[in-house]
């Protein structure tokens, strides 16, 4: 463990599937139900949403890294964990983007 500063980051992992073979997509299917957005969580090692369309996913993420690496290190570390995901569980697809919120940095505006 670095003894530089940590930060948590919240991580939303989107991407398309792409060149889905018979027995991954008839998994995705089978699985749905269990990966709407009711079911979305941060999490290490990522929350998977999608629908029956088996076009757009998405993947939500908790992140913890040295602070002075920033989102983008956030990011690329994000991505490579989706990315391993996909790739252990058979699902092609393409071009991923992050969006990344620093929670150590987030301004909380509370109700008075």
């Amino acid at each position: 463990m670095s003894s530089r500063p940590q930060h948590t980051y919240r991580v939303i992992v989107r991407g398309t599937f792409d060149g889905l073979s018979e027995e991954s997509r008839a998994r995705l299917l089978a699985e749905v139900d269990e990966h709407g957005l009711t079911g979305m969580r941060f999490t290490p090692e990522g929350s998977l949403a999608y629908d029956r369309t088996l076009k757009h996913f998405s993947y939500r993420l908790i992140v913890v890294s040295d602070a002075e690496d920033g989102e983008e290190m956030a990011a690329v570390i994000a991505e490579d964990r989706v990315e391993t995901a996909l790739r252990e569980s058979g699902h092609g697809h393409g071009e991923l983007k992050s969006s990344v919120t620093d929670m150590d940095t987030m301004k909380i505006n509370y109700k008075r």
